[in-house]
């Protein structure tokens, strides 16, 4: 190979090189998701709005995904990687189904799964860019977790991506049982996201709610909540301040 055929080779190389793209960033985001467990299985929570940086360009973006027969999975951040996430889901569980075992894929399995998903994109520098909230009931046995977009991943009985790591978990962390009734924790959920509908400006008033007992899911129909804006502080929010501005 001569000189010139090297050089050619060398260009076509770090072309190719160039040319690989990573998700620097995300485009389109969804906010919160805020989880609980309650008396008979878990509660997660979610709206509908999707950012296009800072404009809410849409609002029926649904965030909540069925996963087997077992669980239910909600995310924020990037929703193309979203899709991606669930088309691995879907593969993940169709495999499983071809077995026709008897035997399927519980909540926990789908967890660790994820786990390994993101903290193995993360090591490739080609992150997922979600955080997600991943609940389900299998044998009786209730169980909800969480997993960032770069592999940290706990179990709790209430958990809360995104601004609901500011906002839900304190009041979830004071108003929480383990007995509460289905209303119940319905209503706590409301208010954690009544909250967050006034404080984050990405989220929006049309929220889906999924129950996920031992009997199956459920993902309800979007619906608005009940609002008030006619608090002093969000009459006049500069009273008080001060400063040069």
């Amino acid at each position: 190979m001569n000189v010139a055929d090297a050089a050619a080779a060398m260009n076509n190389l770090l072309g190719s090189e160039a040319d690989s793209q990573r998700s620097l960033y995300p485009y389109v985001t969804g906010t919160s998701v805020v989880g609980i467990k309650y008396k008979d299985g878990v509660l997660l929570a979610a709206d509908m709005g999707g950012s296009y940086g800072s404009t809410l360009r849409y609002k029926t973006v649904e965030r909540l995904k069925s996963v087997g027969k077992h669980s239910i999975i909600g995310a924020s951040g990037e929703i193309s990687d979203f899709q991606e996430i669930i088309r691995y889901l879907d593969e993940l569980i169709l495999y499983d189904n071809m077995w026709d075992d008897g035997n399927s894929f519980g909540p926990k399995e789908v967890h660790n799964y994820l786990t390994r998903v993101m903290y193995n994109r993360r090591n490739k520098f080609n992150p997922l860019w979600n955080s997600l909230v991943l609940g389900g009931v299998k044998n009786g046995q209730k169980y909800l977790g969480t997993v960032s977009m770069i592999g940290v991943h706990y179990e709790d009985n209430h958990v809360a991506t995104g601004f609901g790591n500011h906002l839900a978990r304190p009041i979830l962390r004071d108003e929480w049982h383990e007995n509460l009734t289905f209303e119940e924790g319905v209503k706590l959920l409301e208010k954690c996201m009544r909250v967050l509908l006034y404080r984050d400006r990405s989220a929006v008033n049309k929220l889906q709610i999924a129950k996920i007992t031992g009997e199956g899911i459920t993902i309800s129909p979007p619906y608005s909540l009940k609002t008030f804006w006619n608090f002093a502080a969000f009459q006049n929010p500069t009273v008080g301040a001060e400063g040069s501005w």
